[in-house]
């Protein structure tokens, strides 16, 4: 072989592993060690790769961080822990009574659940992740020298209002999802970050008929959200304190729009919506939606492409159709375990339990 040919030989097989590396390289691969340096943890959701989504509202950021639990889990157990929060406040040094867990979030590929929790109060406080196995054990993870990415949010809620500039989060198809309150006239905002993160945009703002109000209302924070496909179209079915609950196309979700959302459901007001996942029973999709006040409901989505908006007021629930679970009660956080099992912390004789249960 001549020198020429050697040498275009090999050219073209360092292209092929260029290639190959270019194709390997996945979303890990833009993360960059460091301490993220939290100021708070609310919000939570998976991403790829084990990647966990966290919204820090006090710094108007969401931080990306690889939990670096890739694996499969070779168990079939699901966990359950009995006075999860005292034994937390143990681990953490402290009275259950300095405790706030404020989001969970399961990891799809390992089964382990990740806690968002606050250890102290008021200006003393601390965020904290905890991971739970399935065998219960629990585990604070190190956020010191762990890969990560961080993008802030442009003109977030200020003053009292900063905790809610960050109330839900969900990753979706290479996109970050973030809903909460802006600092603009119009302060109801749902954003659409794509991950690699770049530059955060302004967000569009949401305005929707509360049917339990009879108005419009522009800047009551979006509480919990769930992507939801509908005809081929992919949607945010999102619920407001007083529980409305609203259709939101995403591909109306561009900087600066505003948008006017559809009211789909009244579910009945003095309640406050915690978390809603999406799940499939007998063929059929539901949502199963924690509240503060009215329990956990399973809603119907039958019909949800024909449902007629709420434009006038309503005295009690309308729209889509919903059941109380009430072998749920006392549920204050939910996220899907498996395709048959949602994963629940409920307060029951003044302790918070984790269990795993059948969805309903």
């Amino acid at each position: 072989m001549t020198r020429s040919r050697i040498r275009l030989a090999s050219l073209a097989l360092a292209g092929l592993l260029l290639a190959g590396s270019i194709q390997a390289a996945g979303p890990r691969d833009s993360l960059k060690k460091g301490n993220p340096e939290l100021q708070s943890i609310g919000a939570l959701t998976f991403g790829p790769e084990g990647i966990l989504f966290i919204g820090d509202p006090r710094a108007a950021a969401i931080v990306a961080v690889d939990t670096q639990d890739h694996t499969a889990a070779a168990s079939t157990d699901r966990p359950k822990v009995e006075a999860l929060d005292e034994k937390i406040a143990s681990l953490l040094g402290i009275e259950s009574a300095q405790l706030a867990i404020n989001d969970l979030a399961v990891n799809p590929i390992s089964g382990n659940t990740y806690l968002g929790v606050t250890r102290g109060k008021a200006a003393d406080s601390k965020p904290v992740l905890l991971r739970i196995e399935r065998s219960g054990k629990i585990g604070e993870v190190a956020l010191m020298d762990v890969p990560f990415a961080r993008t802030t949010l442009a003109d977030a809620a200020e003053g009292k209002k900063r905790q809610l500039s960050i109330t839900h989060l969900a990753y979706v198809k290479g996109k970050v999802f973030v809903a909460g309150l802006s600092n603009e006239e119009f302060s109801s905002r749902f954003q659409s970050i794509a991950f690699p993160f770049k530059e955060a945009d302004k967000g569009a703002s949401v305005e929707f008929y509360h049917g339990s109000h009879g108005r419009m209302e522009t800047t009551s924070p979006i509480r919990a959200f769930v992507p939801y496909e509908v005809k081929g179209e992919e949607n945010l079915l999102a619920a407001y304190t007083c529980t409305p609950l609203v259709k939101v196309p995403v591909a109306e979700l561009k900087p600066g729009a505003k948008i006017k959302a559809k009211t789909i459901a009244e579910l009945g007001n003095h309640n406050t919506p915690i978390d809603m996942i999406i799940y499939q029973k007998d063929g059929k999709d539901y949502i199963l939606m924690a509240n503060d006040r009215r329990g956990v409901m399973k809603i119907s989505t039958e019909d949800i492409d024909k449902v007629e908006s709420i434009t006038k007021r309503i005295p009690t629930t309308a729209g889509l159709k919903y059941e109380t679970i009430k072998s749920l009660d006392g549920t204050i956080q939910l996220d899907a375990f498996d395709k048959d099992h949602v994963l629940v912390l409920r307060k029951k004789d003044k302790k918070v339990n984790l269990e795993t249960v059948e969805l309903p």
